[in-house]
C-alpha cells in the first residue's frame, strides 16, 4: 500500500475516478443478472464489485483531508460508471425479449421470414383503426432483436412493435421444436 499512499494527489484521483466506473459498470451488470436470475454471475460479479469499491473508498477516507479533490472524482466516477454499465449492458445484451408486431402489409411473408430464422412466432389476425391488422408474437435474444425488427420492416415499413424483457419462459407439455443448446441436437 505504500506505493498507493505514495503517488501524486491527481494519479489518485485518476485512479479512483476509474475504479469507481469499474465498480458502478460491475453494479450494473450485477443488477440485471440477479432480475434475471442468473445467481452465480451474480455472486462473482458482486464479490468483484465490492473490492473495487472497499480499495476506491479506502483511499477517499484516508486522503480526504489532505485532498477533497479525491471527493469529487468518487463522485465524477460514479455518475460516468453508470453511463458505461448502461452502455456495457446495452452491448452485451443478455437476456430474451418478446417481440410484440402489429402489420398492415405482407404478414405471411414476415411470418415467413422470422421463422426462417428459426424462431418460433404466433400470428393472429386483429382489427385497427384503418382496417385489418396481423398481430405477432415472437420470443428472440436481446442480441438478434434489431435483425428480427429489421427484416420485418423491411416488408412492412409501417410495422408497429413493442419489445419487453423477461427473465424466465416455460412451456406445459411437449413443446414440438426445441429452443437453445438442445436444438443442436435436434436439428436434422
Amino acid at each position: 500500500m505504500e506505493v498507493i499512499d505514495s503517488l501524486p494527489i491527481w494519479v489518485m484521483a485518476l485512479l479512483i475516478f476509474f475504479l469507481r466506473i469499474l465498480d458502478v459498470s460491475l453494479g450494473t451488470l450485477r443488477t440485471v443478472a440477479v432480475v434475471q436470475g442468473r445467481l452465480a454471475i451474480s455472486v462473482m460479479i458482486g464479490f468483484v464489485e465490492v473490492i473495487v469499491w472497499a480499495i476506491a473508498v479506502s483511499q477517499v477516507i484516508t486522503r480526504v483531508q489532505e485532498s477533497p479533490i479525491l471527493l469529487l472524482a468518487f463522485a465524477a466516477g460514479f455518475a460516468a460508471g453508470n453511463a458505461c454499465g448502461i452502455a456495457l449492458e446495452r452491448l452485451i445484451g443478455i437476456g430474451m425479449v418478446v417481440v410484440r408486431m402489429i402489420v398492415s402489409s405482407q404478414p405471411e411473408a414476415i411470418a415467413e421470414r422470422i421463422r426462417s430464422m428459426g424462431l418460433t412466432l404466433t400470428s393472429f389476425a386483429g382489427q385497427g383503426r384503418d382496417g385489418a391488422r396481423t398481430l405477432m408474437f415472437t420470443t428472440c435474444t436481446r442480441r438478434s432483436l434489431d435483425r428480427v425488427i429489421n427484416e420485418a420492416a423491411t416488408l412492412d415499413p409501417q410495422i408497429f412493435y413493442t419489445v419487453d424483457r423477461f427473465s424466465q419462459t416455460g412451456h406445459v407439455g411437449p413443446f414440438p421444436h426445441p429452443t437453445g443448446w438442445r436444438a443442436i441436437f435436434k436439428k436434422k
